[in-house]
């Protein structure tokens, strides 16, 4: 264990001195506070949470951002350091190669951990003081958005990781991280949306369309921050489908966990079996 935060800390370390995690946090603050701002015009004298419409409009950018910066982290960090010739030095020391892949995840979760709770965090405070007074529904709605991030972000990195223990190019990872991510955050929606087009409600029930939904990383934290608490389900217009959903909010966690912990443990095995 202590070999893994060795790596973890290292990880951490390059981050910070390569500005990543200042630069991470400025942008998701600046986001989340123009949401906000812009957020409050169609509120007008209605009594709805600032807050609440915030996490609204968050949770659909966070699909598109917080995926792209996931798999930018990770994406080069088998296959970058073993075209540099870093991964052969490391591996001369007594280490084993899943102690490699879970110190570097947990090095990058941590990174974006402390991004998302900086960048989302401070907005949310800002936001929570400024609109005379967020309840306690209100900071668990947030609360729930920024685990949920962290969570996104986590299944995106594995994800990122399988694709960088699979190739022998950085420039094929890129490649292939580009692809991904355009897979899960624009292909699938558009194929699940016009596979319901086609059928028009005859065979694909709605319990199925949510079950199908669970197979994307990002569908699943739209599910868990859309669906997953009355207020916010009204406020972003799906109360309905939340109100005939099957699955549970839980399945959503469930399904997310899933996409960390499976790319993950394919990762440690292929390399295991790579020649370096």
């Amino acid at each position: 264990m202590k070999t893994i935060w060795i790596i973890a800390l290292k990880e951490l370390k390059d981050a910070l001195r390569n500005r990543w995690i200042i630069a991470a946090s400025c942008l998701l603050a600046v986001l989340a506070l123009s949401l906000a701002f812009v957020g409050t015009a169609p509120v007008g004298g209605a009594k709805i949470s600032t807050m609440q419409v915030t996490v609204v409009s968050l949770s659909s950018l966070s699909v598109f951002l917080v995926p792209l910066i996931s798999l930018m982290l990770s994406y080069d960090s088998i296959v970058g350091e073993v075209e540099r010739g870093s991964m052969l030095l490391l591996l001369t020391y007594p280490i084993n190669r899943w102690q490699i892949i879970l110190g570097k995840f947990l090095g990058h979760t941590l990174i974006l951990s402390i991004a998302t709770l900086l960048g989302y965090g401070a907005a949310g405070f800002l936001i929570g003081f400024s609109s005379n007074g967020a309840d306690l529904q209100d900071w668990l709605v947030f609360g729930s958005l920024i685990a949920s991030t962290v969570l996104l972000g986590s299944a995106f990195l594995s994800i990122g990781y399988l694709l960088s223990v699979c190739v022998k190019e950085r420039a094929t990872a890129i490649g292939l991280a580009v692809a991904v991510w355009l897979l899960f955050v624009l292909l699938f929606d558009m194929a699940v949306l016009g596979a319901l087009v086609v059928d028009q409600g005859e065979n694909l029930k709605s319990d199925f369309v949510n079950f199908l939904l669970l197979f994307n990383p990002a569908d699943s934290f739209r599910l868990l921050n859309l669906t997953g608490f009355d207020s916010t389900a009204a406020l972003s217009g799906m109360s309905s489908i939340a109100g005939r959903a099957v699955l549970p909010a839980q399945y959503a966690i469930i399904a997310l966990l899933g996409w960390i912990t499976l790319p993950l443990l394919l990762s440690g095995y292929l390399f295991s079996r790579r020649e370096i």
